[in-house]
């Protein structure tokens, strides 16, 4: 019987404390995320371009501080930090519904932080993750700790349906925090097992800077001018735009369709759920042995490739057949697809780079190039509804997106391929 995961001796440990923290993790947010995606529709469809702004607006401010932080501050204590800020700020959000301040602008101002927060702590889980694992091992153990991920995203939406019923949305939140602090008790353990047996970044010659009592230095954007220095970087952007730009359209034509179904607040709320239930649900059956699999047996860039793929294809399919349940089967698919094999396939592309690009460049990449992507494509969207494109028309757009992410994904695997035999993270290519 073939195993769930393809662990060496004394991996086993670290790869099951990293599934248990990125199950806390997914369980904490997507226990909001139904509240969230709810409270979108409800301040209206045609004002999300607004809040999709916002957030890209918000992440401008939160990099550069982020960046500044792991500049100064060892990763041991910046990344719990990190954590420590956001369980604070859920404090306060559960704090404010439970006293009823301001209904209206919370929603949306919370609409805006969770988007902001979802980003956020999964980019700083993977930065330690791809820090503290070498290539080699992040192609074996990343599609399991991925699956922890999903079976924590199917959590989080089983925690909605049973228990907003008895402890109301506003306790919620605070369900959310306790699994934020799970989860970064559970990375605690895996920074103590890297300093105790001195693995990770093995393949990049840093040793100094791997030392736990060291800090980054540099400027807080050095992260972005690193981005558009090099060519490998900037191909990881751009992966993340050409997903963004899909994901974004295909979310619009399907929030438009759950807005004219007439269906009532709690209704739609229990479909978004449900609909994140299914995607994780197929996800976590996937996770756990198709990426180790696929990279294994077909390469990096077959991984890399099958959701800008499946973009292509599906969106051509859904343009002649635009009802809900075909935008919600395909979203479905796509999604599942991304969280169990092209998510963590994209985390190794880090595994060859420096150390301050795995900080300050990916959560660059990771919050705001990938909300620039949200933000410029939901312009588009509406633009493309006010021009009278229909929805035909906005999802063949896509089709040629992904036909360019599976090409943009073959060079990335091939130029992760030089980087690591060559052994020279952050060379110029």
């Amino acid at each position: 019987m073939a195993r769930p995961v393809d662990a060496r001796p004394g991996e086993a440990a670290p790869a099951l404390w990293a599934f248990a923290s990125f199950f806390a993790l997914l369980c904490g947010y997507y226990v909001l995320r139904s509240l969230r995606e709810e409270m979108g529709i409800r301040g209206g469809v045609d004002n999300l371009p607004w809040n999709f702004t916002a957030t890209f607006g918000l992440m401008l401010v939160a990099v550069p501080i982020y960046a500044r932080l792991v500049a100064r501050v060892p990763r041991a204590r910046a990344v719990p930090l990190v954590y420590r800020f956001f369980l604070l700020t859920l404090l306060l959000f559960w704090g404010l519904f439970r006293a009823g301040v301001a209904p209206a602008p919370l929603a949306r101002a919370f609409f805006v932080w969770v988007s902001v927060y979802g980003l956020f702590v999964v980019s700083v889980f993977w930065s330690l993750l791809v820090d503290l694992f070498t290539a080699d091992q992040g192609k074996r153990l990343f599609g399991f700790v991925a699956a922890g991920g999903s079976a924590g995203a199917i959590a989080g939406p089983l925690c909605v349906e049973f228990l907003v019923g008895t402890v109301g949305v506003a306790n919620l939140v605070l369900v959310s925090a306790v699994f934020l602090e799970v989860s970064t008790q559970a990375m605690r353990r895996i920074v103590g097992w890297s300093r105790r047996s001195g693995a990770g970044d093995a393949t990049t010659g840093e040793e100094a800077a791997r030392e736990e009592g060291a800090a980054l230095g540099g400027s807080a954007w050095s992260g972005v001018a690193m981005v558009f220095r090099d060519r490998y970087l900037l191909g990881i952007a751009g992966q993340m735009l050409l997903f963004t730009l899909g994901s974004t359209l295909l979310y619009f034509q399907v929030a438009h369709l759950v807005a004219a179904s007439g269906l009532d607040s709690a209704s739609r709320t229990r479909l978004f759920a449900r609909v994140d239930l299914a995607v994780n649900v197929a996800a976590l059956l996937t996770g756990s042995l198709a990426t180790g699999r696929i990279v294994s047996r077909l390469g990096l860039g077959a991984a890399l490739a099958l959701v800008p793929a499946v973009t292509a294809g599906g969106f051509a399919i859904a343009a002649g057949w635009p009802t809900f349940w075909v935008l919600a089967t395909f979203q479905a698919l796509r999604r599942a697809a991304s969280y169990a094999v092209e998510r963590p396939a994209r985390e190794v592309l880090y595994t060859v780079v420096t150390r301050e690009e795995r900080y300050k460049s990916k959560a660059f990449v990771d919050t705001v190039v990938y909300r620039a992507g949200d933000a410029g494509s939901a312009w588009l969207a509406r633009g493309l509804s006010a021009a009278g494109a229909g929805i035909a028309g906005s999802l063949l757009l896509a089709v040629p997106v992904g036909l360019a992410g599976v090409g943009l994904a073959l060079w990335l695997a091939r130029e992760e391929r030089r980087r690591e035999i060559a052994g020279t993270p952050g060379a110029p290519s």
